[in-house]
């Protein structure tokens, strides 16, 4: 059998951890994806999936091929798509990650404007508040907030954003507005994704950095949670100003000690790296980083 069909089989077996899954994303038969994976495997002379009635999972020696695999399938999808030229239509499926609440109010009205132009072209959205391994979850595209380490990823940067303390005009009415960080002990926080008890809140001063001890009265596993208490009046909180950024526009939440700002934090699109991107990865790119740099609130 050929090379690239047996990996691009593995691949999707792997993926989807299952070979019924592997054969619905393939338009295949069970059984033909059984031989495609025994043939491998007896080609390679090493087991790749360890099977049983519950599940299936890639051996140690099947992790590391499945990373080789999923690169020389990219390599070949590129080689492809140079040969058809710039101008191919965008088609094939993509699997994109963001941070839950960016994606949510960012991203998806990207995603939905790509899918509405590109009638070919299929997306898996991932909005996870963690970094993701991109290599290891097959993930195309990611959109990542803060400084990024080094990689053999592409970035482009689209923006930036702030984290701000924020509270209601309600709770500042009757509380106060604290004038400097070390009054925020003498008020009621609310701290986001945060277990620990003791959490320290940073911040500058005349380029001389400033940290506090906060207390927090409220702490919640989301920052979605953080906000509603915020816009309740229950206290002060810190988030990224993207997060609150229609509630300020409307008045329900203001920021308090903006001079006491940390620098901004930015804002990029990375991609796995390559020779040439893939027409639907570069159009979609394009997409999102005008839509993003357009958005006054992330620039």
């Amino acid at each position: 059998m050929d090379r690239l069909y047996l990996m691009t089989v593995f691949v999707a077996v792997a993926e989807d951890e299952s070979f019924a899954g592997a054969a619905r994303r393939l338009g295949m038969s069970p059984p033909a994806v059984t031989r495609a994976i025994a043939s491998l495997e007896e080609r390679l002379g090493v087991k790749l999936l360890n099977r049983t009635t519950r599940y299936v999972r890639a051996t140690e020696a099947g992790q590391r091929y499945l990373e080789d695999a999923r690169r020389v399938i990219m390599a070949a999808d590129e080689a492809d798509e140079a040969a058809v030229g710039i101008s191919a239509q965008p088609r094939g499926h993509m699997t994109i990650t963001a941070p839950v609440l960016f994606g949510r109010m960012y991203v998806m009205p990207g995603i939905v404007d790509y899918l509405q132009k590109y009638p070919d072209t299929s997306v898996s959205a991932l909005f996870l508040d963690r970094v993701v391994n991109m290599l290891e979850e097959g993930v195309d595209v990611g959109i990542r907030i803060g400084e990024l380490s080094d990689s053999s990823y592409r970035a482009l940067r689209v923006g930036h954003v702030r984290r701000v303390i924020c509270a209601s005009p309600e709770y500042i009415k009757e509380h106060g507005i604290p004038q400097t960080p070390h009054d925020l002990k003498s008020h009621q926080v609310i701290v986001a994704s945060s277990l620990s008890q003791n959490i320290e809140w940073r911040f500058v001063n005349q380029n001389e950095p400033i940290a506090v001890r906060i207390k927090p009265r409220l702490t919640v596993a989301s920052n979605d949670g953080a906000i509603e208490a915020a816009t309740l009046g229950l206290g002060v909180t810190r988030l990224m100003s993207y997060q609150v950024a229609p509630l300020l526009a409307a008045g329900k939440l203001k920021i308090v000690l903006s001079e006491y700002e940390t620098p901004q934090v930015p804002i990029h699109i990375i991609h796995r790296e390559g020779r040439h991107a893939s027409a639907k990865m570069r159009t979609f790119i394009d997409l999102m980083a005008e839509r993003l740099r357009a958005d006054p609130s992330l620039n």
